[in-house]
Formats: C-alpha cells, structure tokens, sequence
C-alpha cells in the first residue's frame, strides 16, 4: 500500500467514489461518515492523510481540524467542500490545511493532491525519526552532519537502516564509525533491543572466540561456568564488530560459518543455537591492503560489506569542524560547570586550520581540555594546545600533511621568508593568485 488515507464524509455517493479512486491507485483507505464516526478512528491506526468534509452532519469540518491535528499532528489533512470560497480557503490553511479541494473535482486532481501530502507525511515521519534516533544513540561523540560528505552517509544509513543487510564502515580511526553503527541500531526495526560492541582489537587471542560465541563449564582453565556470548546477548538486535581486520583469522574463519549458518556453537559446546542479531563491522584498514596482507578474509568482507559506508576524515569535511567543536563546548562546559558561551574569531580559525590527524576523537580532547583549561567566558586560540609552525621553523616538516603538502609548505614558508612576508609578492613569485596564497597559509597553519 502506498499510504493509509482516511475519508470523512456524510455523503455515501461521494465515499464510494473517493474510496474506489484511491484503492484503485494502492492505497489503503477506511471512511468516517460523521464527526462522532471520526472520533471513534482516533482509537485506530493513524492515517498518512484524512479528506475532510466541511459540512457534516454534527459538526463544522473546519472546526475538527485542529482536533484533528492535535490527536494527529503528522497526518496531513485535505480539506473538501462543495461551497468553496477564497476565505475559507485561507481559514482552512491557518488551521493545519495541507489543501483545499472544491467539489466536483477531477480525479487526477485528487490523486496528484494526495501524493504529495502523502510523500510530505512519510517524509517529516523520517525526518522525526532520525531525530529521535540522533537523541536517543548510544555512542558518546555528538553527531553532528553538516558537511555535504556526511550528509550523503546519513542518507545512505536511512535508506539500509530498516533492512537486515550487513554493513562494513571504513575510514580512519576517530572518524565516527561507532557513532554511525549506532544511528544504523537506532533507525532499524531492532532498535527496541540491544546494541552490543566489541573492539576485536582489544581481546587476546584466546578469549575473543568465548567472548563471541560463549563457551560452556570446563572448556577452557578458569571456564567455571557457561558463559552466554555476545551473539546471545544481540539476540533480536544488532551486533558491532569494530576493528574486525584485526581479528585472529581462524576466528574469521568460525565467525564466516556463523553469519552463513545462522548458527552459533559455544566454545567446548556440542549443541549449536540459532543466532538471530544483524552485523555491522568497522575497520580503519584499506580493505584491499587488509586482505592482500592477510589481515582480513576475503571471503569475510563479501559477507559483511554487502552495504559499505566509507567516512572521510574530518580534513575533508571541515564544515562539520566548528559544530562539532560547539558541540563539545557545550556539553564539556555543563560537565565542569562552567558558563563559556563559544570561540573567538581566533580560535574558530585555528580550529578550521588545522588537519586534524586523529579526526573528531581528537578535537573532542581539545575542546575537552581547552574547557578545563580556559580562564575566561569564551575559548581564545592560546586556549588549544595543539600548535601551528611559523615561518622560521621552516626546517620543519609538519606530519599532519602528505608529503607534497608538506613540499607545497615549505616552498610557501621559504618564499614568505625571502619577501619578508610580503603575500602580494609572494604569491607573484610562487605564480598562484593572492586569494589562493591566503588560502593555503590558513589550510597549512602558518603563522607569518
């Protein structure tokens, strides 16, 4: 069905047509013949659109319409009337009209009103739920997308977050791949369970496979008792692998016939158990060199990447850099108590220069210790600790840049030295434009 839509109508004739219209075109509609019969629906499954009737029998249409509204507030409203004027029109609008449809009317008119209410309905309903989904996460780093790369990633999550489908997120460490396994938990069907982690880095080599799988009484030295797995404990909700490329591969290997089984045997068990738990997998290794150094099975990453979602750095998303430094500010300064209503002009710039080489965990510290350590109302650039090299440290070859960054640098440092800072005559000398030169000298750090 393409929508649920609900018709109120004290005409019989016009019911019937509306309602052979509109299942005629795939939706799934039920009539109300009066306001008392549009009462008794509000007990049922709320509708994506109701046609409204003005003239009812026991009340005026337009009055019900915030009635409607305030037991509906997402359900888009279309109101109809035989005697329309422009007045009413507008009055209908001002009490939560999506449209106004005058009777006799075209039925392509109709069709072509109701799915536009219907997509708006469907689409503020996601919008809703990914909001939700951002207040309720569990990961500790605000997400924050307002760079047009992320923003893609989160319509990626949208679109595969209801399915059962494995997905692998790549990027560098810090980038925020917990932080997208938990909005994939949140926006899927699972999300009433739980979301259990392991950092498959973090475990030797001998306990990850009874940390996985459970084990039973006496499989191991120190296996006092059964132990339940975290395949178990994910029943019904999702399972996050991060750092899978750095998983022994025999346990790959066990952990393959699982996902193509669906079935998990403890370690020292006899009997198996149907696993029902989605997986997300995360790894900061290129997968390509991951497989070729024999770091992660091939046959592994077809199963888990059959949806992949790569994250950048955040050097290349720097329109997420000051809202996520906000971001912190603000919940860094409740946790200290302390008032530090922003950044100064300096800092803001400093912050946006910078290449961030341990991406958002790494400014979430900054802004973290530059709360703590911050004497007055706001943060000023002496405030951050990470530091910028001037012009006569151009024997210095910054890491934070490749290598023909670091060469580009350089050249820029050594041209400012020579004019003696003078940015007209050396971006003369380099052959770029003054505007670019500006540019390059805030993106690299230097201070002249």
């Amino acid at each position: 069905m393409k929508g649920k839509i609900l018709v109120v109508d004290d005409d019989e004739d016009v019911r019937e047509l509306l309602i052979t219209v509109l299942r005629h075109d795939g939706y799934d509609v039920s009539q109300a013949e009066s306001a008392a019969a549009l009462t008794t629906a509000f007990g049922q499954q709320q509708p994506d659109v109701v046609l409204l009737d003005v003239k009812l029998p026991d009340a005026d249409g337009l009055d019900l319409l915030p009635l409607i509204k305030k037991r509906w507030d997402d359900t888009e409203v279309i109101v109809l009337t035989g005697h329309g004027t422009i007045s009413m029109a507008v009055e209908a609008g001002k009490r939560g009209a999506y449209n106004f449809l005058a009777k006799p009317f075209e039925n392509e008119k109709l069709l072509a009103d109701v799915r536009c209410a219907v997509d708006k309905r469907q689409a503020d309903e996601e919008t809703g739920a990914l909001r939700r989904a951002l207040e309720t996460m569990s990961g500790t780093t605000s997400p924050v997308f307002r760079s047009v790369a992320m923003q893609e990633v989160v319509r990626t999550v949208e679109r595969v977050a209801p399915s059962d489908v494995s997905v692998l997120i790549t990027g560098e460490s810090g980038t925020g791949k917990e932080v997208i396994a938990d909005l994939i938990h949140a926006l899927s069907p699972r999300s009433k369970a739980r979301i259990i982690k392991i950092n498959c880095a973090a475990l030797p080599r001998e306990l990850i496979e009874s940390e996985l799988f459970g084990s039973v009484k006496g499989a191991y030295t120190g296996a006092h008792a059964d132990r339940d797995g975290l395949f178990r404990q994910a029943e019904g909700g999702t399972l996050f692998l991060d750092e899978i490329s750095e998983m022994p591969i025999d346990t790959q290997s066990k952990l393959l016939r699982v996902l193509q089984d669906q079935e998990v045997r403890p370690v020292g068990g006899k009997v198996s158990y149907k696993t029902n738990c989605r997986i997300v997998a995360a790894t900061n290794r290129k997968t390509d060199e991951a497989i070729k150094d024999g770091k992660l099975r091939e046959d592994l990453f077809y199963r888990i990447s059959a949806i992949s979602v790569y994250l950048p750095p955040l050097r290349e998303r720097r329109d997420d850099i000051t809202p996520l430094a906000n971001s912190f500010l603000k919940r860094f300064s409740a946790q200290a108590n302390r008032i530090i209503t922003g950044f100064s002009p300096a800092a803001v710039d400093r912050l946006t220069g910078f290449n961030w080489p341990g991406n958002v965990r790494q400014l979430q510290n900054e802004i973290q210790r530059a709360v703590l350590m911050s004497e007055g109302s706001e943060v000023d650039a002496p405030d951050l600790s990470f530091t910028t090299v001037r012009a006569s440290d151009d024997e210095v070859m910054d890491t934070n840049f490749t290598l023909l960054e670091g060469v580009e640098r350089n050249a820029i440092i050594q041209m400012l030295k020579e004019t003696g800072g003078n940015k007209l005559e050396t971006a003369k000398r380099l052959g770029i434009g003054r505007q670019t030169l500006y540019n390059k000298i805030k993106a690299y750090g230097i201070e002249v």
